[in-house]
Order: C-alpha cells, then sequence, then structure tokens
C-alpha cells in the first residue's frame, strides 16, 4: 500500500527544487569592483582555441577584456553573443577583446558548428571544469568577467545581464585605462 502523502511529497520537492533553481539563474548578479586597489588578478590559464592553438589569458595583459563563460545549449548565452560579436566590432580597434570559454561537455564536435552557424567573430575556448574553478566555480551560465588591461577583474556578471551594463562597464573600462582613472566603473 503506497502512502500517498509521502508520494505526494517526493513528487512535489524535486517540482520545487527546479522552480526555485530556474528562478535564481534567472536572476542577473552584477559585481563590480569600483575601488580599483581592490580588484583581483583574473587568473590565468592555458586553453585551445578552435585552430588548436593554446591561448592565456595573460596574452591579453594591455586590452580590456570580455570574459564569457557559455554553452551552446544554454539559451541566456545565445542572446549574448550577438551583443559580444558587435562589441568585439566596436572596440577592438580601442584595445578590447572578447573570449569565449564554452563550457561544453561534447567539446569541438558541438562547438565548431555552433561558431560557423553564428558567424562569431572573437576567439573561442574550449574550457573545462578546472578552468571554472580558477574563477570560483562557475554556478550558472552565461557568466562573464570584464577584465581590465592590467588583468584584473572589474566585474562580474552571472546570469543574462543587460547588453547596456556590459556596453557601459567596457566604455568606463576603455575610458579609465586612458587617461581618466576617476571614471572607472562610478
Amino acid at each position: 500500500m503506497v502512502n500517498r502523502s509521502a508520494l505526494a511529497f517526493c513528487l512535489a520537492v524535486p517540482a520545487v527544487l527546479v522552480i526555485w533553481l530556474s528562478h535564481r539563474a534567472e536572476q542577473p548578479v552584477y559585481r563590480p569592483v569600483k575601488d580599483e586597489g581592490k580588484r583581483q588578478m583574473a587568473p590565468d590559464f592555458g586553453l585551445k582555441d578552435a585552430d588548436g592553438k593554446t591561448v592565456h589569458l595573460s596574452d591579453y595583459r594591455g586590452k580590456v577584456v570580455l570574459l564569457d563563460f557559455w554553452a551552446t545549449w544554454c539559451g541566456p548565452c545565445k542572446m549574448e553573443i550577438p551583443w559580444f560579436m558587435e562589441f568585439e566590432r566596436k572596440y577592438k580597434d580601442r584595445g578590447f577583446a572578447v573570449l569565449g570559454v564554452s563550457m561544453d561537455d561534447d567539446g569541438w564536435k558541438v562547438v565548431k558548428p555552433f561558431i560557423q552557424d553564428t558567424a562569431m567573430n572573437y576567439r573561442v575556448l574550449l574550457g573545462n571544469d578546472q578552468t571554472g574553478d580558477l574563477y570560483g566555480g562557475i554556478e550558472a551560465l552565461p557568466t562573464a568577467y570584464l577584465i581590465d588591461r592590467e588583468g584584473r577583474i572589474a566585474v562580474q556578471h552571472v546570469g543574462l545581464t543587460g547588453r547596456r551594463d556590459f556596453e557601459d562597464g567596457i566604455e568606463k573600462l576603455l575610458e579609465a585605462d586612458s587617461g581618466d582613472k576617476r571614471a572607472a566603473l562610478n
């Protein structure tokens, strides 16, 4: 004989958990580090790009970098990618670069076709759990970091963030690094 109360409880708990987790993932987190003295160095890594070349984050020192952890199956990631492509075009001549770190378990077999289908114009690397752990663990996708020219984390975005939030942060870092340090993320 099945205890109906126990059965209802067992069915309700997973449903509530799924609702809570999906709601939690939809809440974007925006963490700027306004005080430059408190910015932490972005952990360096060596990851392969689509051509098999090893890329280090430190290769981009001197540039403002948007470091994006994403996956091909992630709906919010797909919404942000066109923005990042536009940012790459708009700001690359001012010392800006986007680096996408795919966290897809299926690796290049799903990532390369996605890159081609979307005509991504920025460098994509294949990440792993160890890379995510360097950044304190990637709790949700997308997770993106704005990194200043000195290689320090200026902003962390967790979840789908507004396009304007990204662009404002990029512009402030580019302005600050071109002379007006006081403008950085104020």
